[in-house]
């Protein structure tokens, strides 16, 4: 039911379900909800320090590990060789798996050399540790030098895109190098409600504007979208989006309502010279 997107042999679900500010046994619960719900991708981080919880629910959920994509990321505290691979070594026993089948890294880290995080990152591969490797928050330009320094392929950027950013130039940084893109955010903070273009759209469609925005995003090639819902009745309400389709021109629409000032979270650790990821 949830399409996918193939990207150098993985098979990504394009709509996960994200646990950033998911705490204790809320993460645990609100986990178990997803799976029942019909999710197949779970995102989390060693930053959201709910790895235990996160891994908990998926045991808890009755649903097989191989049929999950578990996604985790790396803190910039841990981006040297060696401890990079430790890491996620206590990832994997938070998580109760072992194995999970993408790590990124999760911001750029600009007092560790790039090279070294990246044979880190292609070590803890070889390891075992994760199936697949890939980067978040990384502009257009450390995305080239990141790609050219791994051996295996880095198969997503994840960054904050919603209806009020324009990520364009990630979107064809990551369509150059055969990457895909995951969005956080995806829906602004719940601020693409009341947005008159979504709205109107969102009625025209008989959907919420929630909805509207994470169509909107896994329509795109190469999208994929993890919002994060504290209530499970958001969370499947997230999930009822495979049964319409938004036409070229409400594409358009909804494409341009970026603006300069789009962004929500801040890019505290980004290059000065690029803040479009």
């Amino acid at each position: 039911m949830v399409p996918v997107e193939e990207i150098h042999g993985a098979t990504i679900p394009k709509l996960g379900f994200g646990t950033w500010q998911l705490e204790g046994d809320t993460a645990r619960d609100r986990v178990k909800d997803a799976l029942d719900i019909g999710y197949r991708h779970i995102d989390t981080a060693q930053a959201y320090d709910n790895e235990e919880y996160v891994g908990a629910g998926i045991q808890e959920s009755g649903v097989a590990r191989d049929d999950i994509w578990l996604t985790t990321k790396v803190w910039l505290d841990r981006f040297k060789h060696g401890d990079l691979e430790q890491s996620l070594r206590e990832s994997l026993v938070k998580l109760k798996t072992d194995t999970v089948d993408l790590a990124l890294l999760h911001w750029p880290n600009h007092e560790v050399a790039l090279k070294e995080t990246i044979e880190a990152l292609n070590n803890a591969k070889r390891e075992g540790l994760t199936r697949n490797i890939g980067i978040s928050n990384f502009p257009t330009q450390w995305m080239g030098e990141a790609v050219e320094l791994s051996e295996a392929p880095l198969i997503v950027n994840q960054v904050e895109f919603h209806p009020f950013i324009d990520q364009r130039p990630v979107l064809d940084a990551c369509k150059k190098y055969g990457m895909g893109l995951t969005a956080y955010c995806p829906i602004a903070q719940a601020n693409v409600i009341g947005n008159d273009t979504i709205e109107k759209i969102a009625d025209r469609h008989g959907k919420s504007a929630v909805q509207v925005a994470l169509r909107w995003l896994i329509q795109q090639d190469g999208v994929i979208a993890i919002p994060r819902s504290s209530s499970r009745e958001h969370a499947a309400s997230n999930f009822e989006i495979f049964d319409f389709e938004l036409s070229d021109d409400e594409m358009a629409q909804i494409g341009a309502l970026h603006t300069p000032d789009g962004r929500i979270v801040d890019p505290k650790w980004a290059p000065a010279w690029d803040t479009a990821a």
